[in-house]
């Protein structure tokens, strides 16, 4: 079965860096018309160059998940640029949690549920009455292997997971009939910014993250990329519902 995208649109929250950078590049690549959304628009813009630099089709759209009102603005320029959406990896998300349970504070908890949980389900209660209307579509969310499990210290961060998983395995068996395929890919420690700015300050949690995974290393955001695209093609067509992990082996263990 097809792995490309010629003539699809895909729409990549948290697009601007990371791992949403590196799937949007790969959905262009691949023939896609992407639409690339983050909260940073110099970013975002420069993802879209890019992209356009190699012969693909990018728009950028300015949007905060969280806010009801900027998410359907984002699905209306989806529909006004390229007139349906066929792929949408909802991957916005934060992380800005360090201390145990008990250490924790509301603003914290707020943030984290905003961005991570409610983000997810804003972005899907928008695509999915577009892809209805179209016959069919794939969403991919971002979870993560804290949702497979425990994460001490970042309680809020797994408990946010979590719920994106219940979000998205409710969803995929709610819309299952109607030709909408809703997945969840669980990254474990990837190559980002975000990760490179954390081990800057503290070079252990490089050491820390490589030993976790068998595979001695820490993920490729293109890894992450390349099975968010498998999920959105005919190849998945049978699958639907599932928490995928992207891991080098670390929920084996």
């Amino acid at each position: 079965m097809s792995t490309t995208f010629a003539g699809k649109v895909a729409l990549v929250t948290g697009g601007a860096a990371g791992i949403g950078q590196a799937t949007a590049e790969a959905f262009a690549a691949q023939g896609a018309k992407v639409v690339v959304s983050d909260i940073s628009e110099a970013a975002g813009q420069a993802v879209v160059e890019g992209i356009k630099a190699k012969g693909g089709d990018a728009v950028f759209v300015a949007c905060n998940v969280a806010k009801a009102d900027e998410v359907k603005a984002l699905m209306d320029a989806v529909i006004a640029h390229y007139g349906r959406l066929d792929c949408a990896f909802n991957n916005a998300g934060i992380e800005i949690e360090q201390d145990k349970l008990a250490d924790g504070n509301e603003d914290v908890f707020d943030a984290i549920m905003d961005v991570n949980v409610k983000g997810v389900w804003q972005c899907m209660r928008f695509q999915i009455p577009l892809m209805l209307k179209q016959g069919g579509g794939a969403i991919v969310n971002t979870a993560s292997v804290a949702a497979l499990g425990a994460a001490p210290k970042m309680s809020i961060y797994a408990a946010s997971k979590h719920a994106v998983l219940g979000l998205t395995r409710s969803a995929a068996v709610e819309y299952a009939k109607k030709s909408i395929r809703i997945n969840a890919v669980c990254p474990a420690v990837i190559d980002t910014e975000m990760f490179r700015r954390a081990a800057a300050i503290d070079p252990r949690k490089a050491e820390f993250a490589a030993a976790m995974h068998p595979v001695g290393r820490i993920g490729k955001a293109e890894e992450i990329a390349a099975a968010v695209l498998y999920l959105c093609s005919e190849g998945a067509g049978f699958t639907t519902g599932i928490a995928l992990p992207v891991d080098g082996g670390a929920t084996c263990i």
